[in-house]
């Protein structure tokens, strides 16, 4: 748990803008790791991706997408077809119903083409808040905060929020981020979650941030 650093909003900013620049010393082109080639593909390698390694998507996507190329082909697929593609990327069958589901409703609401915004598309099969703003910042180059586990683990450790709901943690981040950040933040937090700010043993030696981190021994609140 981070220590508590009795900021005030103004100077968690500051702190976070530091944090902002240190990571983008350290990943300076961080985006997302799903391969895909149109906006339709992102949002359906996302949610693939939920409780699943992204790796593992892009093996399962790499045959996926050569026999599925447009929304009409996933809203058309056979649903045990698609099953038997994605299983390996685990609760296949909630996740063939969401993508047939949503592939329809972007054909039949929006000519194909997938929304933009927010509003339109959480309210696709299967597509929440991140999925959404996963697809806005990395296709559409939209303001968006992805909070997925590794948002969760380090916006605590970082000391910007206490909260532990994803909507609460993504609004708490807005209010002390600049707009135009929002997206490559939650790109940069995937990889240095990934590499370096690890679930179980952070290695605080070599981070980026560590001086303007409460969780780390080299914090300073004067950095």
């Amino acid at each position: 748990m981070p220590r508590k650093t009795g900021e005030t909003r103004e100077q968690k900013k500051t702190r976070a803008a530091k944090v902002v620049k240190g990571l983008k010393g350290r990943y300076p082109k961080a985006a997302t790791a799903l391969e895909y080639s149109t906006p339709h593909e992102l949002l359906v390698a996302t949610v693939l991706a939920a409780q699943c390694t992204d790796k593992k998507v892009n093996e399962v996507t790499k045959s996926l997408f050569r026999k599925y190329r447009s929304p009409e082909d996933f809203a058309k697929a056979r649903l045990s077809a698609l099953e038997k593609m994605i299983k390996p990327t685990g609760f296949f069958r909630n996740k063939s119903k969401s993508i047939k589901t949503l592939s329809g409703e972007i054909v039949e609401k929006y000519g194909g083409q997938v929304p933009e915004k927010l509003e339109a598309l959480v309210q696709l099969a299967g597509v929440g808040r991140k999925t959404a703003n996963v697809v806005r910042a990395a296709v559409f180059g939209k303001p968006g905060i992805v909070v997925d586990t590794h948002m969760i683990r380090l916006a605590g450790r970082l000391g910007f929020t206490g909260e532990k709901d994803p909507v609460k943690i993504e609004f708490a981040l807005m209010d002390i981020l600049p707009r135009r950040v929002w997206g490559d933040f939650s790109f940069m937090i995937v990889l240095h979650g990934r590499e370096t700010c690890k679930a179980r043993k952070p290695l605080c030696h070599i981070c980026p941030v560590e001086k303007h981190c409460p969780s780390s021994p080299g914090y300073s609140e004067t950095s």
